[in-house]
């Protein structure tokens, strides 16, 4: 992708997700994550109504009439956007391909925090980390996430989570908002996961393909693994083949969600031809 091609894809998904996050997510981002606590800011007379734990009695004393401590949330936070970059992001049987979506998905999570004057950072992964951007503030730094978003290659087509959670754990040192978006079509990160779950406030966001959910009834088709390259032929005539298929899929989906629930994260799944303006919403409400 030359220079102009790559400018010209980073403002249109700059023109589309930050339109959402200005119009959409930015009230619902900012109710659904709150500050590290409150910080003091001012006192002012007592009135109607005010908690009457928040009396300063030292001032109340000195000018013998009720005053109250008035406090503000410290707003700034840390966003953190987890990417997979394996093989299987390659994938894409309807309008878009899954790395597609999962660009948008985060190109829209980093606006709604810039436009809340967040940090924002970036890690990519495959089976390593294969890149680290800083949490840091402004336009410039979001757009340059961007870029790496659609521009980057990785250097390996296999996944694993477990390592992109422990990075994560080692890097990070204070509390962050943590979005991991993937397929997590992988296994053996629960550890990691419970340790990631516990220090930051997680969620998990899986974007999927339909024809990964189920095999079509096509005859005897070739079937490439987008990570290891590997082609296996099978018979998809088979109601078995296709039943078991299903019933994987299914179980690997309950798997997610079971493994995200019970470590506390929040986790939301969203088809490629699905709205993940709607998914996003609904999650953020539910969380308020």
């Amino acid at each position: 992708m030359d220079t102009k091609e790559l400018l010209k894809k980073v403002r249109k998904i700059e023109i589309k997700t930050r339109r959402l996050s200005d119009h959409i997510f930015g009230g619902e981002y900012h109710s659904t994550f709150k500050g590290r606590g409150m910080t003091f800011s001012e006192v002012r007379q007592y009135q109607f109504g005010d908690d009457v734990r928040a009396i300063d009695w030292n001032v109340t004393a000195r000018y013998n009439e009720p005053f109250v401590k008035v406090f503000e949330e410290e707003r700034e936070l840390t966003l953190m956007l987890v990417v997979d970059v394996s093989g299987s992001e390659a994938f894409g049987t309807q309008t878009q391909f899954k790395r597609e979506i999962l660009t948008e998905i985060a190109a829209t999570l980093a606006f709604s925090a810039l436009q809340n004057n967040d940090k924002v950072g970036l890690l990519l992964f495959s089976d390593q980390v294969e890149l680290f951007i800083p949490p840091k503030k402004g336009r410039s730094h979001v757009l340059r996430i961007i870029r790496e978003l659609l521009e980057f290659k990785p250097q390996s087509y296999n996944t694993s989570i477990g390592n992109a959670l422990e990075f994560l754990s080692g890097i990070l040192k204070k509390k962050a908002i943590v979005f991991m978006l993937s397929d997590f079509i992988d296994k053996g990160y629960e550890k990691t996961l419970r340790i990631a779950a516990k220090k930051h406030d997680l969620t998990g966001i899986r974007v999927y393909d339909t024809l990964e959910t189920k095999l079509p009834n096509l005859g005897i088709l070739p079937i490439r693994d987008s990570e290891t390259d590997s082609v296996k032929w099978i018979s998809t005539f088979s109601k078995k083949v296709r039943n078991n298929y299903e019933k994987r899929y299914r179980e690997h989906v309950a798997s997610y969600e079971e493994l995200f629930s019970k470590n506390g994260a929040g986790h939301l799944s969203c088809g490629v031809e699905e709205s993940y303006v709607k998914k996003l919403l609904g999650y953020f409400k539910a969380r308020i």
